[in-house]
């Protein structure tokens, strides 16, 4: 199913409630990590496709405080061995033995770097839901990959705070995982 084209895509992939929410209202994901041990899902396969990441700042201090740990006694790796550009107004701290950059602005030229350097491999959007605006408002987004979990959070961090009516997405591919999860792949129309 996966595959690297001629052309890389730019990809929105992430997880949300049934509601459309990404993170709680208190920015939490303790919603989505009670189903880790779910079997079947497609991350391996994806991350595979992948040559370039971006990120906002709210989900890359998520990342470093829930899975890195710096100051634990057994702090973690950065889980991305792809150029990871990470999207923010403010002044974060790098890590070492990671190829994160730090970028604010305008999307636009930071995506024609991100999309050369993932030579012909696609380039992830992790989140959030703004960011992934960013990139749909200015032409650059060409596919949305969402897992449905079965809870509803009533708030929190949208999943994509946009219109997008028309054209209407496109589907293509819906599939059920792990009793628990439904995953909805489109195609944006142009």
């Amino acid at each position: 199913m996966w595959g690297v084209g001629l052309m890389s895509k730019t990809v929105y992939y992430t997880a949300t409630s049934l509601d459309g929410f990404i993170a709680d209202p208190a920015n939490s994901l303790d919603w989505l990590t009670q189903f880790e041990q779910t079997e079947g899902g497609d991350y391996a396969e994806f991350i595979q496709t992948i040559g370039a990441v971006a990120m906002g700042s709210t989900t890359y201090e998520w990342v470093i405080e829930h899975h890195i740990k710096p100051n634990s006694p057994t702090p973690q790796p950065w889980p991305h061995t792809q150029p990871t550009w990470v999207f923010s107004s403010r002044q974060l701290h790098g890590l070492p033995n990671a190829d994160v950059r730090f970028v604010r602005g305008d999307v636009r030229p930071v995506h024609e770097i991100m999309r050369r350097e993932a030579a012909g491999k696609d380039v992830w959007i992790v989140g959030g839901g703004d960011l992934a605006g960013q990139f749909h408002d200015h032409g650059l987004l060409d596919e949305l990959i969402i897992t449905i979990a079965p809870v509803t959070l009533g708030g929190g961090a949208a999943l994509l705070p946009r219109k997008i009516a028309s054209p209407a997405l496109q589907l293509l591919s819906a599939r059920a995982w792990g009793g628990v999860f439904v995953r909805l792949h489109y195609a944006i129309q142009r």
